[in-house]
């Protein structure tokens, strides 16, 4: 892969390709992602989605968008901070082509921010909701009359790959048609493959996959577009990753590494000293130890801990990008950049504490429980009046329902993968809030 290619500035529906950056003194050609990203109504509802906590009311807790928020802060310093090393590598970057270490970041950013666009509600556990109402659950009639592919897509329902869609809207009824430059779209990509097939492989970018059957020829366009390299036998589609989709992960890893534990922490179910013990291993080289001998709160001394931690974790994803710039250009670097940081073994240790103390608490079990019989119940509901329209059978209930999808949702599908997919879209992009209403509306617990 080369950089001229892999930082297009082409959008969605774009007839010719822009070779050169456009841009103006006040706005960079890549920061118009962002600010189309942070517009977007799929985007404010991450306010009202789980990150760790579900449903949770507590001040200090982070929600969806607030994680997103800060993983696209650790994602614009990741992209700047390689940018600089990348454009004096190859300077006719920036002399011919007009790019700037900027780009680089705004192009990281942008693709950081929009990482968890497409996740459902309650979390990781909405997911998997989605995938086992199809896998286990009264969805399973459905699988004869799909094809193989259609069905993993429904059975492992993916985030990443709703993300695609919601930013791409290759499909009628989907909220989204940011027109997102392809060097971002590229950024989003962690897992630039279809759902099928499914092999044991060590490469992180075959863990999951990255698009729908539905959106699978705009995907492939963008890909070849921006010269991703085709990992996948003919008949597939599938490709090595785009070089800055290992620092959105980056991004990513750090923030819920870090801030999912200081969360734990200041709820208390995760103690200081552990906090201490954990967290110095991370700062020892950078911390300032009578400033922190100043500070009189936890909360205080744990932010500071949680700042510093950031920051080495930032410096040190850099140097292994850089020092791995050939490997991964060339489609030869299967790992995330933490698997192979100097610090994951302390990464791995907060990972532990913070699944044993925080994911697997009382009360996010007790959430997660809530939120797969919400999800389910919601999925069947839907589908089915969907599908009796359909197929003419639709009872006055059927009809009422529907009236309940929003206008922007009113589409008739002819193909029954469409239709099983368009309503776990607009499944996915409710907030926990709007599920909890709208499944005591249906269940007839919500007040006349």
């Amino acid at each position: 892969m080369n950089w001229e290619q892999l930082l297009s500035l082409r959008r969605q529906g774009d007839t010719t390709k822009r070779l050169r950056i456009e841009q103006d003194d006040t706005r960079l050609g890549f920061e118009v992602d962002y600010d189309r990203i942070i517009f977007s109504a799929a985007f404010r509802s991450l306010q009202d989605k789980t990150q760790v906590i579900p449903l949770s009311k507590t001040d200090f807790v982070h929600s969806r968008l607030t994680h997103s928020l800060e993983v696209s802060v650790v994602g614009r310093s990741l992209g700047r901070l390689v940018g600089k090393k990348i454009l004096q590598k190859y300077p006719h970057l920036q002399e011919v082509h007009g790019h700037h270490m900027n780009d680089f970041g705004a192009i990281v950013a942008a693709a950081s921010l929009a990482h968890d666009i497409g996740n459902p509600p309650f979390g990781h556990s909405g997911e998997k909701a989605i995938g086992e109402y199809f896998s286990i659950g009264n969805g399973k009639q459905y699988q004869d009359r799909l094809s193989s592919k259609e069905w993993q897509d429904l059975i492992d329902f993916e985030g990443n790959a709703n993300g695609f869609s919601v930013l791409t809207a290759s499909r009628p009824g989907i909220e989204g048609g940011l027109r997102i430059s392809y060097a971002t779209l590229g950024a989003f990509m962690k897992y630039p493959k279809e759902s099928l097939p499914k092999k044991p492989t060590k490469n992180i970018a075959d863990k999951k996959y990255g698009f729908f059957q539905t959106d699978k020829n705009f995907f492939n366009e963008v890909a070849q577009d921006m010269g991703m390299i085709s990992n996948k036998e003919a008949g597939s589609i599938g490709f090595e990753r785009h070089p800055l989709a290992y620092l959105v992960e980056a991004a990513d890893d750090i923030c819920y590494t870090i801030i999912d534990f200081e969360d734990g922490i200041n709820l208390g179910l995760v103690s200081e000293d552990f906090a201490l013990e954990y967290l110095i291993k991370l700062v020892k080289d950078s911390i300032d130890t009578s400033k922190y001998k100043t500070l009189q709160t936890k909360e205080d001394r744990i932010s500071y801990l949680r700042a510093l931690a950031i920051g080495s974790l930032i410096q040190d994803a850099v140097n292994v990008f850089v020092d791995n710039e050939e490997a991964i250009l060339n489609g030869q670097f299967p790992y995330a950049l933490t698997d192979k940081s100097k610090y994951k073994a302390q990464m791995d240790d907060i990972i532990k504490i913070s699944v044993n103390n925080i994911y697997q608490s009382r009360e996010v079990i007790e959430k997660e429980i809530v939120g797969y019989q919400i999800i389910q119940t919601l999925l069947d509901k839907f589908i089915t009046a969907y599908d009796n329209k359909f197929n003419g059978k639709a009872s006055n209930y059927d009809e009422l329902l529907l009236k309940m999808l929003p206008e922007k949702h009113h589409f008739e599908k002819e193909n029954l993968y469409e239709r099983l997919l368009h309503i776990c879209h607009y499944i996915s992009l409710l907030t926990d809030g709007n599920a909890l209403e709208l499944f005591n509306t249906i269940n007839g617990k919500k007040g006349i």
